[in-house]
């Protein structure tokens, strides 16, 4: 699910009348009590930077503070009223938490993920940012400044069914299918799954990798999870960064990624998935220019 908020910015308004008219509409928002961590500043030089040749610094801090405010509402709304008739309904649960975090998108800057803390650990529920100028110019309104989202409705699914794998939505298995009705949460009975296989892979990357038609290209955790997808389709099961280190003496970095592969129709073996993993590595030395360890 996509969305966006524009204001109108004209050409007799000073950036400080346009950052308070976004306050304004801040002001009018309700607000809520759940515990939100947000450690980063709206803007950074090199992870997250300023559309500087079309925003000002205020009009950012406006845009991103009516962003977050509206998206930790919706999803403030969504969980609070499915705990009320999820199967854990009445059982003493840990208080919602949730979390912002630095990203990198190519239609937003800065970009941010929200995370909500679930079972013990941090998932990624949606992506938003400060829309693209460019994309708002050539869209024929360039008047127009504000921000985006894309919200993944299977994740949210997945907290709200305590649903595993996020391949299982486009299973065709009636063990999966027959669980879920309309209009009601249930919680996901788990059926036997084929065995996984993890994979490694290491390399090498400068702050700016290089890619194999050359010129530099930023490497973000986002292009590794677009590669695996790519190459793997739906035969693997997750993706972390398991690994990272800088050298002492050449400042070259260093990353390590564990791909659990693991199929839902039949056992992998060995060799199918090394001819994968090889596509894997050889796509991230063409694209990224990266040295495999």
């Amino acid at each position: 699910m996509e969305g966006a908020r524009l204001w109108k910015r004209t050409p007799s308004m000073t950036a400080s009348e346009s950052a308070a008219k976004i306050f304004e509409d801040l002001k009018k928002l309700p607000t809520h009590d759940v515990e939100v961590e947000d450690p980063n500043p709206v803007t950074h030089a090199e992870r997250n930077p300023l559309q500087s040749e079309y925003h000002s610094q205020e009009e950012v801090e406006a845009i991103a503070a009516h962003l977050k405010r509206n998206l930790e509402l919706l999803v403030v709304r969504i969980f609070s009223e499915a705990s009320k008739v999820s199967p854990a309904a009445g059982a003493q649960q840990e208080p919602l938490k949730i979390r912002w975090v630095e990203a990198y998108f190519p239609f937003t800057s800065p970009s941010w993920e929200l995370e909500v803390f679930w079972q013990g650990d941090w998932l990624e529920v949606l992506g938003c940012g400060v829309i693209k100028q460019e994309l708002l110019n050539n869209s024929g309104v360039p008047d127009r400044i504000g921000w985006a989202f894309g919200l993944g409705l299977e994740r949210i699914a997945m907290l709200l069914f305590e649903i595993p794998d996020i391949r299982l939505f486009w299973s065709k298995d009636a063990r999966f299918l027959s669980q879920f009705k309309d209009d009601k949460i249930v919680r996901f009975q788990p059926f036997s799954k084929f065995p996984e296989c993890y994979k490694d892979v290491a390399f090498w990357l400068s702050s700016a990798t290089t890619s194999a038609a050359g010129g530099a290209v930023p490497f973000h955790d986002n292009d590794m999870m677009e590669i695996v997808r790519e190459c793997a389709k739906d035969i693997v099961e997750d993706v972390k960064l398991v690994d990272e280190f800088a050298h002492p003496k050449t400042g070259r970095k260093s990353l390590c990624y564990r791909i659990n592969y693991r199929s839902l129709e039949h056992t992998l073996t060995n060799k199918e998935v090394n001819v994968i993993h090889e596509q894997v590595r050889r796509t991230l030395v063409e694209r990224f220019g990266v040295e495999i360890r």
